[in-house]
């Protein structure tokens, strides 16, 4: 006599005669909230096209063509000379500095703010959630070339008002995911540390921490190789590094040194996205 399979082991289950199929739900629902927000989108996406008056038939003519082309010849052959590189060096070094102090302040802040800014479990009423989330708000709303151009008058021109420019936007990004993530985070080794009397402070630590981690140290360094682009943005305004060289040399048309400047940009950014690769996949080993 065979051993029955357990019910794991039988795969599904036939479908009876008489019973009925169920058809897959349709596309759109008139009580489905999240149908009216798409369409919602679209129709203001096909409202964008039609009010901006794109001119794609001038965009694509020969004529645009061949200016963007003679364009781009200008560029080529970047400056190579030894006193250029070692200026450039200087200024990638000094771009890469001010990117990776700005973010690990922001990282701090972010943190900081993160914890009032988000409700740790469903009974806690968290009094500072509003007020800490709309200065994160503040914080994220205003864009770092206007953050340099205020803190230059404090701090003068160079990369410590960039520093800060970046550190001051950056925070109100990160603390906004940050808090996102805490809130998202799984809730049961919290709650059984929370019923065995430990405060919030350890619960954090040894129950909510380490499960977003992870996600926390991906958002800091997709944010670090943005904060490499914008020090290239803030140097419009003289806070130092490879930006400021690249609004003085395209600003007097030395196209041969632009192209030398963007290209350290690229190795920047290709650096930064070769570390955020190794960090994530030696912490998911």
């Amino acid at each position: 006599m065979s051993t029955p399979l357990p019910p794991s082991c039988r795969g599904p289950a036939p479908i009876a005669a008489n019973q009925p199929y169920r058809l897959p739900p349709p596309l759109f629902d008139a009580r489905c909230l999240a149908c009216w927000f798409s369409l919602g989108l679209v129709v203001l996406v096909a409202a964008s096209f039609w009010s901006l008056d794109l001119q794609w038939a001038a965009f694509v003519s020969a004529e645009a063509l061949g200016a963007m082309g003679r364009f781009v010849g200008e560029f080529f052959p970047p400056d190579f000379s030894a006193p250029f590189l070692r200026k450039v060096a200087w200024a990638s070094a000094e771009t890469l500095a001010m990117s990776a102090l700005g973010t690990l302040i922001a990282v701090a802040l972010g943190l900081a703010l993160a914890l009032p800014a988000s409700r740790s479990h469903d009974g806690d009423r968290a009094p500072a959630r509003v007020p800490t989330r709309l200065v994160l708000n503040a914080l994220r709303s205003v864009p770092e070339l206007v953050w340099a151009a205020l803190l230059l008058i404090s701090a003068g021109l160079g990369p410590f008002a960039g520093t800060l420019a970046l550190a001051l936007h950056t925070t109100g990004v990160l603390g906004r995911l940050f808090a996102e993530a805490i809130e998202n985070a799984p809730p049961g080794p919290s709650t059984a540390l929370r019923t065995q009397g430990l405060g919030g402070g350890r619960v954090f630590l040894y129950a909510t921490l380490p499960q977003i981690l992870p996600q926390l140290l991906s958002y800091s360094l997709y944010r670090w190789e943005n904060n490499i682009r914008a020090a290239a943005v803030l140097g419009v305004v003289g806070a130092g590094g490879l930006g400021q060289m690249l609004a003085f040399h395209m600003g007097l048309f030395h196209m041969p040194k632009t192209a030398t400047i963007l290209i350290a940009m690229l190795i920047l950014v290709a650096l930064v996205d070769l570390a955020s690769y190794v960090a994530r996949r030696r912490m998911a080993s």
